[in-house]
């Protein structure tokens, strides 16, 4: 099954994707903000990235254009809350395949890891 990487700051919330995609039979690593995110994106080639857009250090835009800088065929799928658009487009102009609102639909979630990481 495929990898997919989780990219939360709220510890809460990677358990509880972690929980949902492992249940489904995905492998899955984590990462705790962009910078995280970039180098373990390097190390584990994940098929799909779950990215929150507002991290400290470095913020999920800045982490998809490090990440699609590194793989310009990454499929990455943005995170955000509602009242978050004008970020969500942005992320969209700067690659990102999907993006999901919080808070998680777990239907959506696995539609959309799903679609990404081609099964």
């Amino acid at each position: 099954m495929a990898k997919v990487l989780v990219v939360d700051d709220a510890a809460f919330m990677r358990m509880r994707l972690v929980k949902l995609l492992k249940d489904r039979g995905y492998e899955v690593v984590e990462a705790g903000n962009g910078k995280e995110a970039v180098d373990r994106y390097g190390a584990e080639r994940p098929a799909v990235v779950l990215m929150d857009i507002t991290m400290p250090e470095m913020d999920g835009i800045a982490a998809l254009k490090a990440i699609r800088a590194q793989d310009p065929d990454a499929h990455v799928i943005m995170c955000s809350a509602l009242g978050q658009q004008n970020m969500v487009v942005e992320a969209l102009e700067a690659g990102a395949r999907d993006f999901v609102v919080k808070p998680y639909e777990p239907d959506r979630i696995l539609q959309a890891v799903a679609k990404w990481a081609g099964g």
